[in-house]
């Protein structure tokens, strides 16, 4: 049903295949008895209907050319027949392209939901699936539902018709040899029942095989350059093969299932059509039954069991669709975890300053024991840079995440020029927002397209200054297309400092009234890293500035220090002040700093 129901969006589309598909199964279920015919009245009878020998009699004394009688008669039948085999072509035809354009439509809505949906996710719900199986989800399971879909619209509705006409047809011939159907439609039920209840699970697991699969493949290909360091080609080789053989005994088992029935089905038909012809011979030398009428009731036992061929085989087809659409279903019922208030309080300022106010922040990760941040209070001014140092695992992302609601708090609240971020339209909040990750990241296009990416209007000028103010401009100007040069996907083609100041660039030519640099100079020496937060201090003055940073020199500077240790705050204060203090931010400092600069710094 899970399948089923996505056909209520096209019904219209479904109405018309219908419609069409009643036709050409018409059609087509007529011309067994026009064979009939032919064989019966056009061969056997001369093309006479009441035919006796006084009946011919009457036409030959009357002067009637019994050749011409009975060619007019083979043409005007053959004539009808191949009429309803161009009406039944044409159905078919038509039939055929609505259904390919229905089934390419609901599939193209789908994939569209989804990735909607899954712009809506916050990183909780993204960690919950994975971008290997969102990737799956979205191509591989969507295109099991299209095929199935298809199938559904050109066999599932398009056999039935066919199946129980056939059925009619032949009661309406009394033969006698009805009953040969109905065994022949007993097998084909119990082994489309056996199928279903081997091939289903299998199914399922071939999914989560090949979501696995994608993550592995994923994780060699953006990690060759550590794996070949590490030399650990061998290694990665053999965890890829294993999961590769996972996939290959899973497919082979469906598959050869699946191959069996083409067997058990041609078995079922040819033991139908000895059945036809041993007892219809009998029948025909007792002259019970005529040969054009045994002629059709073949043509209609052949097409039944073709119907429930066609039905078995999407018996096969289904399951695995019903498990894509399981798994589309499942991202498309996930609850957003991070939703926009009723009504957000966007219009509430006429122009946010900024100021970002910490106020008792704590917060666990989804199904975490405990917090990795507890009561977080501070406060970042506009025109004033906002450091966070500590060592490693202390939640420092952790905590510069939580503004733009990557996450929302667990306890306490954030609030932008006093108002509580979770009030605010995440459109909005995210306007205000300029965000430079750890792991800078370009997109596919040219360096114009990255700096302009938060806003594809701005001025040249305005792109300009930032790639000044971020020191890209000496190494854009020496490119042969300078703003124009390529940039690869991912940013594969320039170097990582080159990356890192261009996403820089990019951050601030938005112009926003919250800058966030989550340890985004790393990448640069240090020349570089002071000349570049120089120019942050010379040119954003109106806006809050917040600095990630491994390094005492990226934050020595800093109008405050906000020190974090096991996720809590340690101390704040300037460079001179926690020397003098605090003794989380002494040892970082002794870590990195010579005794001579110990002794300048205080």
């Amino acid at each position: 049903m899970r399948i089923f129901k996505y056909l209520i969006n096209v019904r219209g589309s479904v109405c018309i295949i219908l419609i069409l598909l009643v036709i050409q199964a018409v059609c087509v279920l007529l011309l067994p008895a026009y064979t009939s015919d032919i064989v019966d009245i056009g061969i056997l009878r001369g093309g006479i209907p009441e035919y006796s020998y006084y009946t011919w009699e009457e036409y030959y004394t009357l002067g009637t050319d019994m050749g011409r009688l009975q060619m007019d008669y083979m043409l005007r039948t053959g004539g009808i027949m191949l009429g309803l085999t161009f009406i039944a072509t044409v159905a078919e035809v038509i039939s055929g392209l609505i259904s390919s354009l229905a089934a390419a439509k609901i599939c193209r809505n789908l994939r569209s939901e989804i990735y909607k949906k899954t712009l809506a996710f916050s990183h909780a719900e993204i960690d919950r699936f994975s971008v290997a199986s969102l990737i799956t989800r979205n191509t591989n399971d969507i295109q099991h539902i299209q095929t199935a879909l298809l199938m559904i619209m050109r066999i599932v509705l398009y056999a039935p018709v066919l199946g129980i006409g056939g059925v009619i047809m032949t009661m309406r011939m009394r033969t006698g040899m009805s009953w040969i159907i109905g065994v022949a439609l007993v097998f084909i039920l119990l082994i489309v029942i056996l199928l279903i209840k081997f091939t289903m699970p299998k199914f399922q697991k071939l999914q989560k095989i090949l979501d696995g699969l994608n993550l592995i493949s994923r994780e060699i290909l953006t990690g060759i350059s550590v794996i070949r360091a590490f030399s650990r080609e061998k290694h990665e080789e053999k965890r890829f093969e294993k999961t590769n053989k996972d996939l290959m005994r899973t497919q082979l088992f469906t598959n050869r299932v699946m191959s069996s029935m083409m067997p058990l089905m041609m078995l079922i038909m040819n033991s139908i059509l000895i059945c036809i012809v041993w007892f219809g011979a009998r029948g025909a030398e007792l002259g019970n039954v005529q040969l054009g009428a045994l002629l059709a009731f073949t043509s209609y036992a052949v097409m039944i069991v073709m119907a429930f061929m066609m039905l078995s085989f999407m018996s096969v087809m289904l399951p695995r669709a019903n498990v894509s659409a399981g798994r589309v279903e499942e991202v498309l019922g996930t609850s957003v975890s991070i939703l926009d208030v009723a009504e957000p309080m966007d219009e509430s300022r006429s122009a946010f300053k900024g100021e970002i106010r910490f106020d008792d922040v704590s917060f666990r990760f989804p199904n975490a024991e405990e917090d990795v941040l507890k009561g977080i209070s501070f406060v970042a001014s506009p025109g004033e840079i906002t450091a966070i140092i500590g060592s490693t695992g202390s939640g420092k992302s952790t905590l510069v995440g939580l503004i733009p609601r990557f996450y929302d708090v667990t306890q306490g609240s954030i609030l932008v020029d006093e108002i509580d971020i979770r009030q605010l339209s995440q459109k909005k909040l995210r306007s205000l927002i300029g965000f430079v990750p750890q792991k800078a990241m370009l997109f596919s296009g040219d360096i114009e397209s990255n700096i302009k990416f938060g806003n594809p209007k701005m001025s040249d000028s305005d792109m300009k200054q930032a790639a000044e103010i971020a020191q890209a401009s000496e190494f854009i100007a020496q490119k042969d297309n300078m703003w124009g040069s390529a940039v690869a996907q991912g940013g594969s083609n320039v170097s990582g400092g080159q990356r890192q100041r261009l996403s820089i660039a990019r951050a601030i030519a938005k112009k926003p009234k919250i800058l966030i640099f989550d340890d985004s100079f790393s990448a640069l020496d240090y020349k570089t890293d002071r000349m570049l937060r120089n120019a942050l201090k010379d040119n954003i003055t109106d806006a809050v500035v917040i600095i990630v940073a491994q390094r005492i020199s990226t934050v020595l500077n800093a109008d405050q220090i906000i020190v974090l240790n096991q996720g809590e705050i340690a101390d704040i204060g300037t460079h001179e002040e926690l020397m003098a203090r605090c003794e989380s931010y002494i040892e970082i400092a002794r870590s990195q700093l010579s005794d001579k600069e110990l002794r300048v710094g205080g």
